[in-house]
């Protein structure tokens, strides 16, 4: 399935090495306060305890290549519950100095999920479809006046934890509209990789379990399908 998916910016997440800190934690099954970081650059991810500000998240599709776009994370937390999942006795023991002792900690990879572009709404002086759109430039790299943002949904995402209320956009976006590489910005602790997901492919790779990845992608794919696809021409949809 990885073939058709393209890498703009790779940010090769199988040579990091991971390091957990349970520094001031305390490890139980599910905690919310995970600590992970890469050794291998100049880069720190953690979870946090539960907040709940809302968010804002983006489908964005590139007409010119008929593709979309989506955003490659290391994720702390999904890190830490794969930890958990194959060494549950690391977590048996709650004394910190004995759990920081992993002898072959696993690869970052195992903690790296596919997203859509997104980001939380800590700007009270913009509106949403301003935050979405510094969003895609800082993430993606193309820079989307806020009249190409088409609102699909709003809901409640964590909602037995944070329960924040998120917007989904839909935008489409055309190689003219590249201005950089995207990225994210490493000193929030972002560390994003740019991937292209061909439309011929975007339902094999919404449902293929092996590529680790959030529900909004399933549903943003779903949406697409059932209300843009439609209207392209024929000769932009190939049998997938």
């Amino acid at each position: 399935m990885e073939d058709g998916i393209k890498s703009l910016n790779c940010m090769k997440f199988s040579s990091f090495s991971v390091k957990i800190s349970t520094e001031g934690r305390t490890l139980l099954p599910h905690t919310y306060m995970k600590t992970a970081c890469c050794e291998d650059c100049l880069f720190q991810a953690s979870c946090p305890a539960p907040y709940s500000l809302p968010g804002v998240s983006i489908l964005i599709f590139n007409t010119s290549r008929q593709c979309f776009v989506v955003v490659k994370q290391f994720r702390p937390a999904v890190y830490m519950c794969e930890v958990e999942r194959q060494h549950p006795q690391l977590f048996q023991n709650q004394d910190k100095e004995s759990f920081s002792r992993l002898e072959d900690p696993l690869p970052a990879v195992v903690g790296v999920t596919y997203e859509l572009c997104a980001g939380i709404v800590d700007k009270p002086h913009l509106s949403l479809e301003e935050i979405a759109c510094e969003e895609i430039l800082e993430e993606c790299g193309y820079r989307v006046p806020v009249t190409n943002l088409k609102k699909i949904t709003s809901y409640r995402s964590g909602v037995g934890v944070t329960g924040s209320r998120q917007t989904l956009f839909y935008a489409e976006v055309t190689d003219q509209m590249k201005t950089s590489g995207g990225g994210g910005q490493p000193e929030e602790g972002e560390l994003i990789e740019v991937v292209e997901i061909p439309l011929e492919d975007s339902m094999k790779f919404a449902y293929d379990e092996t590529l680790p990845k959030t529900m909004g992608v399933i549903f943003s794919f779903t949406w697409f399908q059932n209300n843009i696809a439609p209207k392209l021409p024929k000769s932009n949809i190939k049998a997938p």
